[in-house]
């Protein structure tokens, strides 16, 4: 009886291991591995940690096509974007071509990974455009098509396996989906000299969008709060949501958490 107890449970979570894989992609062994690329981690505020870099990575190409084709309020002209794919391709030969090292400041690393991540989305979907969703893509998040030198990861990767190792909870807010519910893209590059600023300003925004309710006593919150609980606070949202709202959230509120639009960001 114990056995059988035992391969039930197994069987279990297997089986939740395959549906969850094959429903968000996040989920893969291949396509969690950040191949050993240089991780810097944040202490304390970005805007007062020494800037001493050896990287000198050009934004500006991206910057532009984000001006040009998102919306203040994230939303995205893929439309637009498709005319300017050889722009974005030789934006992302770019930083393919600029491997990150250690002698990068944890800002240079910042800005140049979050950068790398959106840039590589907007790319994933212009190559299946027209789509209604990311999640019509197969494995998005699972398959290896970012080059950085000789290397190739996933989107996955390097949000799993770098971006979240850097202790910056705040890349939750930065980096998009290109979903209806994801924080949304911002319309300029990420820049290591100003990084502080503009995460604060992408988690202010996120938190009191639409994608979250609050008062004193009840939460509903973005699923990106469940799916990554430990990541703000060690899982004390309440702490964590606190200094980015006008009510003072009360210790013990009650959480709930929406149901997550993975609809394209696309501007009408």
């Amino acid at each position: 009886m114990k056995n059988i107890i035992i391969l039930g449970t197994v069987t279990f979570f297997m089986s939740a291991f395959f549906i969850l894989n094959n429903q968000f992609g996040l989920i893969s062994m291949a396509g969690l591995n950040g191949k050993d690329l240089p991780i810097k981690q944040v202490n304390g505020n970005l805007a007062s940690i020494s800037f001493n870099s050896t990287a000198k990575i050009d934004h500006t190409e991206w910057n532009t096509l984000l001006q040009k084709h998102v919306a203040d309020n994230g939303n995205v002209d893929y439309k637009g974007f498709l005319q300017d794919k050889s722009k974005l391709d030789t934006y992302l030969n770019s930083l393919s071509n600029q491997v990150p090292t250690d002698g990068w400041s944890v800002q240079e690393q910042l800005a140049y990974y979050i950068n790398l991540y959106n840039a590589h989305t907007i790319a994933l979907i212009l190559r299946n455009y027209p789509t209604k969703s990311i999640k019509d893509i197969d494995k998005p998040w699972a398959t290896d098509f970012i080059k950085i030198g000789d290397k190739e990861l996933s989107l996955g990767a390097l949000e799993h396996s770098i971006l979240r190792k850097m202790n910056e909870p705040r890349i939750h807010f930065a980096i998009n989906c290109a979903s209806a519910s994801c924080p949304k893209l911002i319309n300029e590059a990420y820049n290591p000299e100003k990084i502080e600023a503009q995460l604060e300003k992408a988690t202010l925004g996120f938190i009191n969008s639409n994608n979250n309710t609050i008062n004193q006593e009840n939460l509903e919150l973005s699923r990106i709060f469940k799916w990554y609980k430990g990541d703000f606070n060690n899982g004390k949202l309440v702490e964590f949501i606190n200094p980015y709202t006008e009510l003072e959230i009360a210790t013990k509120a009650k959480i709930k958490y929406k149901e997550y639009d993975w609809s394209l960001n696309e501007k009408e």
